[in-house]
């Protein structure tokens, strides 16, 4: 198959109608703290089966289309002996990776961050496609204040996102763009809007100059919010209009999918903030998910590190990836949470 041809045949396996993808790429340091929080120490061995609980859930594929898995996970393999690759691709779930390499402060920008990991890239991507991955993930961060992110960490950013991106699609591998406009701090909603219309504006125009074919990428947004510490939080119906708006404004029409990350929003304002978006179509784009925490959060306080639980671990996992499934298709309501 030729690479467009590759590249088209795993969008259209990632977007579809009623489901979303689980993001299960967190970092090293990231999923020690996960784990802290419920009692567990972070070795392998429990990476592994926390990791194999996830892809082993009977039914996931019903409701995810792809996984993103940390570069540890690709080379696991679940209880039998499977490859947690393969395990998700028998689901019918897409196996994806990560693959920048962490954020450091942006030289002579202070308080803004910029993502590594572009160095040796390609040779990594071929690496991670005999192992099974077709999609991968770039996560690009903005911390906001009344000055930031500064005009330079804008278009740091967007460059190295559209470099990533073009990388990718020479080496037949679907790029997810995550520009993600962080929820901490006291801003308005307003202030949250301008720099997310500013982050995506430049962007898409750095993609454009990298000849990024937008029908063989995804786009990984925040939503529009508050900032977590601000006096007033926005209710669903202004999350969606809000976000909504911008987005109207910024991404292009040959785009898609565009998958939500949580962002530090409870499982349940996650899939209600989804639901509403889906419930003002039409939309040029499929509106769906991505989410981490808003996914695994009652999974890992269900699973607690001990086998006996991972019936129920698995059971709530597929309760949250039922309901994003809903909201995918604007067929969710807050009556649902309290249902199996």
């Amino acid at each position: 198959m030729s690479t467009p041809g590759k590249l088209q045949a795993t969008v259209q396996a990632l977007v579809r109608k009623g489901k979303g993808i689980l993001a299960a790429d967190e970092s090293g340091p990231t999923i020690a703290k996960r784990f802290k929080a419920i009692g567990v120490e972070s070795t392998e061995e429990n990476r592994r089966a926390y990791r194999s609980l996830l892809v082993g859930t009977a039914g996931l594929g019903d409701f995810i289309s792809g996984i993103i898995l940390y570069e540890e996970t690709l080379a696991q393999r679940a209880d039998d002996g499977t490859p947690l690759p393969e395990l998700a691709a028998r689901q019918g779930i897409v196996p994806g990776i990560k693959v920048d390499a962490g954020k450091i402060p942006l030289a002579l920008a202070p308080g803004d961050e910029i993502t590594l990991g572009l160095d040796g890239l390609a040779k990594r991507l071929d690496g991670y496609k005999q192992q099974g991955a077709r999609f991968a993930k770039w996560r690009a961060v903005y911390n906001v204040s009344d000055t930031l992110p500064s005009r330079l960490a804008i278009e740091a950013n967007a460059h190295a996102l559209a470099r990533y991106a073009a990388i990718c699609q020479e080496q037949g591998v679907v790029p997810i763009v995550e520009p993600e406009v962080l929820i901490d701090g006291d801003h308005s909603m307003a202030r949250c809007a301008e720099v997310t219309e500013a982050v995506l504006h430049e962007v898409f125009e750095a993609l454009h100059r990298h000849r990024v074919v937008l029908e063989h990428m995804l786009l990984k947004p925040s939503m529009v919010v508050p900032g977590k510490e601000h006096e007033t939080q926005a209710a669903t119906a202004e999350v969606a209009g809000e976000t909504l708006r911008v987005l109207r404004r910024t991404v292009p029409a040959a785009v898609p999918g565009i998958n939500f990350l949580s962002g530090g929003q409870t499982p349940a304002e996650a899939t209600a903030n989804l639901d509403a978006m889906n419930r003002l179509g039409p939309l040029p784009w499929t509106l769906s998910f991505s989410y981490g925490r808003a996914l695994q959060d009652p999974v890992m306080q269900a699973w607690r590190g001990q086998a006996a639980n991972v019936q129920q671990a698995q059971a709530a996992l597929l309760k949250r990836a039922r309901l994003n499934g809903a909201a995918c298709e604007g067929k969710y309501s807050a009556a649902m949470e309290a249902g199996e």
